[in-house]
């Protein structure tokens, strides 16, 4: 391999890795484009899913007039200047009392860039549960609750978050993901794009840039943040596009950091999406031939890597993002 692929294939093993890339520019984007600010065009919220040993899930008592007296899992919303994984600790340590440290992202829910989730399975690393003569604006009080016991909920919403936690508990789907610290003043998406011919061939598509690197799409206020890489497909490829199956598998990382609020406030999800043709045909060993200035395929020639990204293709071993846009 030349020079050129060596360092692609690095940072394709370094985005598989879970870790961060720089983001320098964009191959997909509105012709505006303004940094997101924090509580005001975008909105992220964290949640903890906490269980002890024995399977109790730790839970906090609502001390808000519209909810009060309810019960619900440790969450809020992310102050400025906080990291992602700060804001969680922050809102468990004011809502129970309690320490506490991240094991991984379970999933992330989105309603666009607008609402956006980060709901973390964590552990107990220290302080003291919260009681009732410890009530104050964030909470009443915090208790560990088995499950069967009758308890007013706040919203049911948050029985798929537990289910989801006691899952990862007993068998991980997913390698432990957490997000890296690096600045971003948009909400977009890196993409790990796939093409996989029936004979085993594996190409990644490559964004317009003289410097090899994986495209990046970003996401627009009336979408979900998965649209962006379809968008970025339909404009790379518009005479195949409809004939293409688009399909975004999971979340390998994200990147945050948020410490210069108004110019830090965004993040970028690093995925994994396939293009696949919809029929079968002599085409179907090839990649879809890109139409817009830049864009190629890159051909994977490394055996080790390109089995990587295929067992993570045919296990859907990624970090599950869930489109709850209305």
């Amino acid at each position: 391999m030349g020079s050129a692929a060596l360092i692609l294939e690095d940072k394709v093993e370094k985005i598989l890795n879970g870790d961060g890339l720089e983001v320098k520019e964009f191959d997909c984007a509105p012709e505006q484009v303004k940094p997101v600010v924090l509580r005001k065009t975008v909105c992220y919220i964290v949640c903890a899913v906490i269980i002890n040993a024995k399977n109790e899930v730790l839970m906090m008592q609502e001390a808000k007039p519209e909810c009060y007296g309810c019960w619900y899992l440790p969450a809020g919303r992310m102050e400025e200047t906080e990291s992602i994984v700060e804001a969680m600790r922050r809102e468990v340590k004011e809502e129970t009392g309690l320490d506490c440290q991240p094991i991984t992202l379970l999933l992330v829910q989105e309603q666009g860039q607008q609402w956006i989730r980060f709901v973390f399975l964590a552990e107990v690393a220290g302080g003291s549960i919260k009681t009732e003569a410890e009530a104050d604006a964030e909470s009443l009080q915090a208790q560990w609750w088995d499950r069967e016991s009758p308890l007013p909920l706040r919203s049911r919403d948050i029985l798929c978050l537990i289910d989801a936690g006691l899952k990862y508990r007993e068998k991980p789907g997913f390698p432990p993901a957490l997000p890296v610290e690096m600045p971003c003043h948009l909400i977009c998406q890196r993409l790990l794009l796939t093409f996989s011919s029936p004979d085993g061939d594996l190409w990644v598509l490559l964004g317009s840039s003289e410097e090899p690197r994986l495209p990046v799409a970003v996401s627009v206020e009336s979408r979900t943040v998965t649209w962006a890489s379809h968008r970025l497909v339909k404009e790379c490829m518009p005479s195949s596009y409809h004939q293409l199956v688009v399909k975004s598998w999971g979340i390998l990382g994200l990147q945050h950091s948020g410490r210069v609020p108004g110019e830090t406030d965004g993040v970028c999800f690093n995925m994994l999406v396939s293009v696949e043709r919809a029929t079968e045909g002599p085409e179907a060993s090839q990649p879809p031939l890109p139409e817009s200035p830049g864009f190629q395929w890159h051909k994977v020639e490394s055996v080790q890597l390109r089995d990587r990204i295929r067992e993570r293709l045919a296990s859907g071993s990624l970090l599950p993002v869930h489109s709850l846009y209305c």
